[in-house]
């Protein structure tokens, strides 16, 4: 089967990468006048019942989940024509999302251009082992990497870890570059005015109970989308110079066919395939894609209740040999297997 060539699918795209300012603003509002409502809404829900304060901090996570997602295309230049407003809208949502744009949009720009690429991992990405380093790996290193893909760690911990402490340093991929160190101080600095702001006009029981909940649950829920977008049994992983950018798109991410109310509220990220393929297209420009063009339709397709099997299913380790994701049971009893041969 002849290999397909940029030039046989780039034309293909190409007509869906073009920002609509005015449906770009039209996200903006319908994303941020919900989210500062359900903020309002909750902080007066503390004097009534403080279930019906997290409730509605549950629903104001999934409007800043959306919001991520404009910064996010606005990170690809693909939310409005000019640099200058998606980096304006980038910066000021990166404040309430507390990813800071610069710093993030680097990291983001080599995981779209390395995602399945076996060597070039670790950055802008869940890091993923191959089962033959496992199996040479230390002891202590085994540990750490498991305690790492523990699902249990990664959605409950890693909110607070990534967003709330590793984002407010300039650590990683990009930190020697002094417009990427300015921007995590810069929206530091925004984001410690925002949290003066909330606790003198709303008082420190808001700050406690409502936006940082909310912070939380975005948190969670964002890195849940992540994970199973490219965390699947046969994903797709290749080394150089054999890895292909098509092939990394439409095997090594998933579409995640979520209800039409979670596809709204997380800005059609479920598309993954698609966005991977051309980060350029708009989120709401993604689903027109799937519906119009064949190409992108041999994706793997997963749905919601898919999905939650595979956050918590046992495929942390790459198997070159089976081209597959396999899990810590598996690699252990390999290590049984060897140690064996070893002592007899």
């Amino acid at each position: 089967m002849r290999k397909v060539e940029p030039k046989d699918w780039i034309p293909l795209i190409k007509p869906y990468a073009k920002p609509d300012t005015l449906r770009s603003l039209r996200q903006v509002a319908d994303t941020l006048l919900p989210l500062l409502l359900l903020f309002y809404l909750a902080h007066k829900a503390l004097s009534v019942s403080l279930a019906l304060t997290l409730l509605l901090d549950f629903a104001a996570a999934l409007f800043l989940v959306r919001l991520f997602i404009l910064q996010h295309d606005a990170g690809h230049g693909s939310f409005f024509p000019r640099k200058w407003a998606n980096d304006l809208l980038g910066f000021f949502t990166g404040v309430l999302t507390l990813v800071p744009y610069h710093h993030w949009q680097l990291s983001h720009a080599r995981h779209h251009a390395t995602s399945g690429n076996l060597d070039k991992r670790g950055v802008g990405d869940i890091y993923t082992m191959t089962l033959e380093e496992y199996l040479k790996a230390s002891p202590w290193d085994r540990l750490k990497y498991r305690l790492y893909r523990n699902p249990w760690i990664m959605f409950f911990l890693g909110p607070i870890y990534v967003f709330m402490l590793s984002y407010r340093l300039p650590l990683g991929y990009g930190s020697d570059k002094p417009s990427v160190r300015n921007s995590v101080a810069l929206t530091n600095l925004f984001l410690a005015l925002l949290l003066a702001g909330i606790v003198v006009f709303f008082g420190v029981k808001t700050l406690l109970f409502v936006y940082l909940p909310i912070q939380y649950l975005a948190g969670m829920i964002g890195i849940f989308l992540f994970y199973v977008q490219h965390q699947f049994e046969d994903v797709y992983w290749e080394h150089d110079p054999r890895w292909e950018f098509l092939k990394a798109a439409m095997e090594g991410s998933t579409y995640l066919k979520l209800p039409k109310v979670l596809q709204w509220l997380t800005g059609n990220i479920g598309f993954h395939h698609i966005h991977h393929l051309a980060p350029k297209i708009p989120n709401y420009l993604l689903p027109k894609v799937q519906e119009e063009v064949d190409l992108v339709k041999v994706a793997p397709t997963v749905t919601l209740k898919d999905a939650f099997k595979i956050a918590f299913a046992d495929m942390h380790l790459y198997d070159e040999e089976s081209r597959k994701l396999v899990g810590f049971k598996e690699a252990h009893q390999r290590l049984r297997e060897i140690q064996g041969k070893k002592a007899y």
